[in-house]
Formats: C-alpha cells, structure tokens, sequence
C-alpha cells in the first residue's frame, strides 16, 4: 500500500470513472464489477480486496494465483491465472495502464519533493535533545527522536521519521523515508529520490510512478554521496547493522538483510536482495531482480547477473565461483605465455 504521509491519494474512485477519465472506457465493459471502488494500488502479495495490482509478466505468474487483490491488470494470456475472487482488467500493455492508473491516483503535483506544503501531516515533532543545524529545512509532519542530530543545509521531506540518537551530516535529503534509531548518515547522502523506472525503453522514456517508501533499519551507517533510491510500490529496505560506504547506489525496492557491508563505489540495480551478512567489495555491480544468499562474499568489481545461494563466493564479470574464476585465470596466464622451447 503507497504510504499517504509522502503521496496523497486522490481516490477512492470507482475502476470504471478511472478508466473513462484516462479513455480507456472500453475495456470496462468487460469488467464484472465496474462499480468497485479502487482505494489503493499495491504490489500482488501483499494486496488486499480494496487494492489494484499489476501482473504484466508471466514471472508474477505463482503471486497472481495467490493474489488478495480486489482488481488485477493482465495481459490476455495471464487472464486464466486471475483468482475467481478477484477482478481481471485485461489489457494489451498492462505496465502502461497501471502507470496511467497511479497518475490518476496519485498525481504527479503532489508526490515527493513538490509536496513541501502538507498542512494535513501537522506540525514537526521534536523529542528532547534534538540538535538542529543552520538552514536546515524541516517538513510538515516529520517527527524527530530524542538525541538526534541534523547537520546544516539539510532538507527533511514531509511525513519523514527519524528515530533516536541519529546522527545526519550536512548536505543531506531525506524524502519520502523512515529511519531507525542509532543511524549514522554521512554527508551529501540522498535518502528516498526517485527510483529508474521506465516505460518504452529508447523510445519515449516513459517515467513510471516511484511511489514507495526507503525504511532505514537500527544501527545502520550510509556513507558520504551513497543515495538510496525509494521502492516503486513497496519499500526498499536497509537492515538492522547494515553499514554501506561512500559513493553507492541502491536501486529502488531493493532489500538489504542485517550487518551487510558494501564497500564503496558499488551499485545494486533494483529489486537485488542482499541476505544477511554479505560481504561486497568495491566497484561491485548487480544487474537487479536476484538474490545473493546470505554470509556470501563478493570481490571487488564483480558483476553479479544471477542468483546464488547462501555462502557463494563470487568474482568476476559475469560473477562467478571465486575456484573457477582462479582456475580461469591461471588457464589464460598459461595460454598467454605459450609452449616453452627448448
């Protein structure tokens, strides 16, 4: 469910005034129930009867067969899958109308960095031994714990909870996020942007809402310039005592598992899951939407593009088994330097 305190719903509305207002009437006409009232958009497992949800891939396909939503978006040949409890909405480019969708629900004007001016959050609230720097831009509705510190130029979005004796270097913005306690960000860091999702690669960019939230675990430290993309419909997550050097990125709805370390310059494309307890070394990069198991390490400049399981260790590009990787290299150093004459 798209958190209210960073997105303001402009719903609820019935599934068939949202298709005629976007002239797609057409495809209520097939619709078993036009009448239902949309009161929220949300990913397949987690959906309950009042929430849209989007099935645009046969990948989703096990989620759709176990989907709560009231209403889903498919292509044609997914439309068997659909739950008899839920409602099909059966379109040639689901992705496309889901989008559309989002737009009418959650307009553009009022999301994110725009929405400074969010009277109905209420004033900030501060607990005691708040410490506040110079020029420091705090929004409606942000709430604050006990012992934080927040360095100066630092923007705080609207609707943003911060936890208890956090320290928040200069140079620092936090949108759309809610953060542990005992968290150490350093400066320059950008918690909660926009997530990279598009529609129509290289052909018209279509931007897809990024309507999710960044949750920032206890104990956790973000390096100087690392940005954390917010999740698309759900939540990118940094778990408890994960630490994460200077210059990373996280994509959105990305899900890193406790006491993780990422080393600097290293970026995880979205919806790479990082178990408990990896180890990744610098440069690394991950091509998104797969698992490293937990206690796995991964090398400096590897190129992770697949899943592995629980204590890999991987090198390489593409990353693979550090012993073949060994085996690989040793093999090219006698190839190089050729058959020895006598």
């Amino acid at each position: 469910m798209v958190d209210t305190r960073f997105h303001r719903f402009a719903g609820p509305a019935s599934i068939r005034a949202i298709l005629d207002s976007l002239n797609q009437g057409e495809f209520a006409a097939d619709l078993t129930s036009p009448e239902w009232l949309v009161e929220g958009a949300t990913d397949l497992d987690v959906a309950c009867p009042y929430d849209i949800a989007l099935a645009a891939h046969t990948s989703y396909l096990e989620e759709l067969r176990s989907t709560c939503a009231g209403a889903v978006i498919v292509l044609p040949a997914m439309r068997d899958a659909v739950p008899a409890d839920t409602m099909a909405i059966v379109h040639p480019k689901p992705h496309h109308l889901f989008a559309d969708i989002l737009d009418y629900l959650y307009p553009a004007s009022t999301r994110g960095a725009i929405a400074d001016a969010r009277e109905d959050l209420g004033p900030p609230v501060f607990e005691r031994d708040v410490t506040i720097g110079s020029n420091v831009v705090v929004g409606c509705g942000v709430e604050i714990g006990r012992g934080t510190v927040v360095g100066a130029n630092t923007v705080i979005g609207p609707g943003v909870t911060i936890g208890r004796n956090c320290t928040i270097a200069p140079n620092s913005t936090i949108d759309c996020a809610h953060i542990g306690n005992d968290v150490v960000i350093h400066s320059g860091v950008r918690i909660g942007t926009e997530g990279f999702g598009w529609l129509d690669f290289g052909q018209t960019n279509r931007k897809l809402p990024q309507l999710g939230r960044v949750l920032v675990q206890n104990g956790v430290e973000i390096g100087a310039n690392s940005t954390i993309d917010r999740g698309a419909l759900g939540d990118t997550v940094i778990g408890e005592g994960t630490k994460i050097d200077n210059l990373v990125q996280i994509g959105h709805n990305c899900r890193i598992g406790r006491n993780c370390l990422i080393a600097a310059m290293s970026g995880l494309s979205g919806s790479t899951t990082l178990e408990d307890g990896v180890l990744m070394g610098g440069g690394v990069g991950t091509s998104g939407h797969l698992t490293i198991g937990a206690g796995s390490v991964v090398h400096g400049r590897a190129a992770v593009t697949k899943n592995w399981p629980p204590g890999s260790k991987l090198a390489g590009a593409p990353a693979q088994d550090i012993r073949d990787f060994w085996r690989e290299m040793a093999a090219m150093r006698k190839l190089s330097k050729g058959e020895k004459r006598g």
